[in-house]
């Protein structure tokens, strides 16, 4: 007996194993698959501007890292004694001026240089409505509770998006013209927006992507995975959601990314992956007796099993 409609997927031919380099740019989504990659100590870098929401964010933060357009003192702003910049999410400030625009500058040279070594570039998008700076006329990343008679809200068209999508990608293949890229839709609803609006908002990311794709159908660099289709159809029952009833729980969580792994996750990764998984259970593992015998010998096994996964992957680092 069938109890879901599951969505068909084609395991990719491209796949990601413990030698490749990823980014990951966008919605809370890459937050969520980000921590799993972190679990399994795979190469990533993730967000540097934290989490962005929209595709003319992505767009901005892509576009001044490759060609370095540093940030300057009149693109941020002091509210309560801290400083903040509307391209970046509010986990980047500062009590300094200067300690932010360092922070901001060095993470465009990070970025940019992840961008030309990265494998795989994976960008998800969460929403399609924008707030506009009135004063500037700029779409900004993220309004800092700034008072919202300042910005103008607006819903980015299906065109608008594809244009600053194609221009990403036209940017990232002039410095890495080999790596993949995948683009997915958040399954996080916005229904700050309202339930309407967040369905129209979604709507146009899709419609966007898809044409996205479609005016590049030869390209085996570029791909889609249906996060968001797998969340409303595979998973559509509240048990999937956290308390807020928005945002996917640890549950659907781990089973998006298994559909994710099944997908685009190397079969060669398989047992390096479960070699990092009984290390990070075992440092999470609190004995009754920190002080026996047979806690000392299990925790110099652990030692010795992840001194020899670091001589393999010097990359990983475990706390």
């Amino acid at each position: 007996m069938e109890l879901q409609t599951k969505i068909p997927l084609t395991t990719s031919d491209n796949s990601i194993d413990y030698q490749s380099k990823l980014v990951l740019l966008g919605s809370c989504f890459v937050e969520n698959i980000g921590s799993k990659l972190d679990y399994f100590q795979f190469q990533k870098f993730q967000n540097p501007f934290g989490i962005l929401f929209h595709p003319l964010a992505i767009e901005n933060l892509v576009q001044r890292a490759i060609e370095g357009k540093t940030y300057r003192q009149e693109e941020i702003f002091e509210q309560d004694g801290i400083w903040h910049c509307f391209d970046a999410h509010s986990d980047l400030r500062s009590g300094s001026s200067e300690k932010l625009l360092h922070l901001l500058n060095q993470r465009l040279k990070e970025t940019k240089t992840n961008l030309e070594a990265s494998s795989h570039i994976i960008i998800t998008l969460g929403t399609a409505w924008v707030y506009e700076d009135n004063s500037s006329g700029k779409t900004v990343a993220n309004c800092h509770k700034v008072p919202q008679k300042q910005f103008t809200k607006k819903l980015l068209s299906p065109t608008e998006i594809e244009a600053s999508l194609q221009n990403v990608m036209a940017l990232i293949q002039k410095v890495n013209p080999n790596t993949q890229i995948i683009f997915t839709i958040s399954p996080v609803r916005h229904l700050k927006d309202g339930f309407v609006e967040n369905q129209w908002s979604k709507a146009h990311l899709i419609t966007a992507i898809h044409s996205v794709l479609s005016s590049r159908a030869q390209s085996r660099e570029l791909a889609y995975f249906p996060s968001y289709e797998i969340m409303m159809d595979e998973l559509r029952d509240y048990r999937f959601y956290g308390k807020d009833m928005v945002h996917p729980n640890p549950l659907a969580i781990d089973y998006i990314w298994e559909r994710f792994k099944s997908v685009w996750i190397s079969e060669n990764a398989s047992a390096v992956m479960d070699e990092v998984d009984a290390i990070q259970k075992g440092l999470r593992h609190r004995p009754f007796n920190p002080d026996s015998e047979g806690h000392q010998k299990f925790k110099t096994s652990l030692r010795a099993k992840i001194t020899y996964l670091q001589e393999r992957f010097p990359f990983m680092k475990f706390e």
